[in-house]
């Protein structure tokens, strides 16, 4: 009798545990491009996958803030976007996992070299060069000229018609900071900025901010990179893209898996499916017009052609680096930002 009681309770138990659903698989992504973008990267995700997406949207210097701040109970599990030279601090002070992905073979150099310079805890997703917009019906409605340098940024005809990031919370505004200190040098940099400064009606959270402004006709001039003017172009705003004429900085979007993540697999997942030719060719449909790092990928066709460019050598190991990052965000932040104050 206690025989048949016990097969019974074990073939219960056998029929209970096969009954058990499969635990659901599930991502916390943190989102630094355009929000059309993440919108359309997580929904392709979660179509091929199943993978329920977190999704949180924030610029590349408040990303990498919130995930230094969590690295003691991490709440991410991977961070796509956003400026790469966060990325690689976030890699030098051991805040992403390293991560070597079946599809680097199918990337360009200078994304496989953003890997190989990060130990492999992050890699290029994109590409993009800074520059500065204008409202070309804004200009000739006020008489101004139309810049064509950095250094005309200085005029005092310019005043109050300028708007640029804060490089503390936005990677494209200290992008801006270190090509200016890689091109002047250091010193006449922060002349330069400091006298842009008497121009800046507004220093944004967001670095695409600022564009978005001179579109909508509440600046004549954003600062920020040459693919979200193209945005506005497209869109049917009057936007003139400017390369400034001492040449530019770019920047090498970035993509890392935070260490620690709670759902490491599906992590990976998404790493290896952001890398691919044909998710990373759907950009346009987001109206995000970076280049992109698979060279099977199609760029769209409206993208600024890099290879047409005056871009610097930018040193991405360099301003990449912890010291370096805080070391200039504090001269801005002294220099700069205590002039709005």
């Amino acid at each position: 009798m206690m025989g048949r009681k016990l097969l019974f309770c074990l073939a219960a138990a056998l029929v209970g545990a096969v009954a058990l659903p499969a635990k659901a698989e599930n991502l916390t992504l943190y989102c630094s491009p355009q929000i059309e973008w993440c919108n359309l990267m997580v929904e392709a995700f979660t179509k091929e996958t199943g993978i329920e997406v977190a999704m949180t949207r924030k610029s590349s210097g408040e990303t990498f803030a919130q995930i230094k701040a969590e690295s003691s109970n991490p709440r991410g599990d991977i961070w796509w976007g956003g400026t790469g030279d966060p990325h690689l601090q976030a890699a030098e002070e051991g805040l992403t996992e390293e991560y070597r992905s079946p599809m680097l073979a199918e990337l360009h150099p200078w994304a496989t070299r953003q890997a190989e310079q990060a130990g492999y805890r992050t890699v290029g997703i994109y590409a993009g060069a800074l520059g500065f917009g204008y409202n070309t019906e804004l200009l000739a409605e006020k008489g101004l000229p139309a810049p064509e340098c950095w250094e005309d940024l200085t005029r005092e005809e310019y005043r109050d018609e300028i708007q640029v990031a804060n490089p503390n919370s936005s990677g494209t505004s200290y992008t801006t900071l270190a090509t200016l200190v890689q091109i002047f040098g250091e010193e006449k940099a922060f002349d330069l900025l400091k006298a842009m400064h008497a121009n800046m009606n507004q220093y944004t959270k967001s670095g695409s901010a600022p564009i978005k402004a001179a579109a909508r006709g509440e600046t004549a001039i954003g600062i920020t990179f040459m693919h979200d003017m193209v945005t506005q172009v497209v869109q049917g705003f009057p936007i003139a893209i400017v390369a400034p004429c001492e040449g530019t900085g770019y920047e090498i979007g970035s993509m890392s898996i935070i260490k620690g993540a709670r759902n490491m697999d599906s992590a990976k997942k998404f790493y290896d499916f952001a890398l691919r030719a044909d998710i990373q060719s759907r950009a346009q449909e987001a109206q995000a017009y970076q280049v992109p790092s698979n060279a099977a990928a199609v760029p769209p066709k409206e993208s600024p052609d890099l290879t047409k460019l005056k871009l610097i050598d930018y040193d991405f190991a360099l301003y990449g680096s912890s010291d370096e990052r805080r070391r200039l965000l504090k001269r801005w932040d002294d220099e700069v930002g205590a002039l709005a104050n």
